[in-house]
Formats: C-alpha cells, structure tokens, sequence
C-alpha cells in the first residue's frame, strides 16, 4: 500500500516515515500544504496522513481541494489542534479519521489499518481467499493453516491484488503501490515479486490477463 505523509515537522516526520516503512508501507513524504496539493494531483495513494498546521497551504485546504475533486482516498489527520472545534472542522471538511499529537504509534498504524480495511469494502481484519490468509495488524501469511514467509515486496503484491480479486490491476498500478518517489524500480521488478508469491502459495493463484495485468480471481 502506497501511503502520501504531510509533516512538516522533521522529527516527528522522519520517526513516522520510519515506522510506516518498517510496516511495510511505501511512503511519499511532503513538508508543506503545497507539495501535498501536487502529489495529490499526479500521483496515487491508498491513504493519506495528513497534518493540519502546515505551510504555504493549511491541511484544511488541502482537504477541501481534495474532496471538491471528488478524490475519495482515506485522510487520516494528525494534528495537535485538540479543541473539539478543531476536529469537527476536520471532519467536516472531509477526514475520514483524526489523531491528535502526541499519538501513540501502535493506535496510529491500527487507526490506518482501520481506514484501508473500510476503504476496501471489508469489515474482517484478515484477508482470507482460496486458502490464503493475510492477517496486516500482525503481518502474518498462512496458505491452508501454514505459516508462508512474504518478503515486503511480495506481500504488498499479494495484498494489493487480494483486496480486489476480479479486477485486473496493471503492471503500473502495482508500482504505484509497491515504491515510493525514491526507490529504484526494474523493469521487471512486479513480476519477480509475483512469481515469488506463485512460487510460495501456487502457481494458479495470480492469473496473467495478457496485455492488461495480473489478477486473483474471485472463486
């Protein structure tokens, strides 16, 4: 899952970008309300953590512009404005969720889990199909019971796919949510990761829609 992180705090930033990433996330990080403005209008992401105190542009209106493009992605904002007021204007302006500073970081990565889960259309914290169980708040993988151990890369393949199965998702999308702005990205980097989970859990698990993507069915 490819996350977009507005901070303009540095220390608070880096310590959040660090422990997203150790979660596996890919994570985008902006300092202030403009760069949060141009990512969110070339780029796309499965959540965005989002302070409200920033500058050049407030987290506010970065949401209001967000929500007036009929953009649906999760924001969860974090923020150390705790006056009630302050949430409701949150929330009303289109927050799916709100943390106040200083958060805990186990309740801020189960609050994000939450919101992708919901956006998801699920209401179950695991991901069960075909025989395969990913459980995201221990990062656990099982194939019929039995513990399968996913790099990071291949977890976030299987994931990404598993919480559409039906819909083909093309070799670009998967990118989007496997890398970050910094990584370095082969050519053939979606499908190693593939067949590693083929290799892992099946080879008929992911299907090639030839010319479109990669897909898990439904049944």
């Amino acid at each position: 899952m490819r996350l977009l992180l507005v901070e303009d705090d540095a220390m608070i930033g880096e310590t959040v970008l660090q422990v997203l990433r150790a979660e596996h996330y890919a994570v985008d990080w902006v300092r202030d309300g403009n760069m949060a403005e141009e990512a969110l209008r070339t780029e796309s992401y499965d959540l965005v953590l989002l302070d409200l105190g920033l500058p050049r542009r407030s987290g506010l209106e970065v949401l209001r512009a967000l929500r007036a493009r009929r953009n649906v992605v999760p924001v969860l904002v974090a923020t150390a404005r705790d006056a009630v007021g302050d949430r409701i204007a949150g929330l009303d302006a289109g927050a799916d969720d709100y943390v106040v500073k200083p958060f805990d970081i186990d309740e801020l990565l189960a609050r994000i889990r939450a919101l992708l889960r919901r956006s998801a259309g699920r209401a179950e914290p695991a991901f069960e199909h075909r025989g395969v169980s990913l459980n995201p708040a221990t990062r656990e993988a099982t194939l019929h019971g039995e513990p399968v151990s996913l790099s990071a890369r291949e977890w976030a393949v299987l994931e990404a796919l598993l919480a559409r199965p039906g819909v083909v998702l093309s070799r670009t999308q998967l990118e989007e949510k496997l890398f970050s702005w910094k990584d370095d990205i082969s050519s053939n980097a979606v499908e190693v990761y593939i067949h590693g989970v083929r290799k892992k859990l099946g080879a008929n698990l992911i299907q090639t829609v030839r010319g479109l993507g990669y897909l898990i069915p439904k049944q």
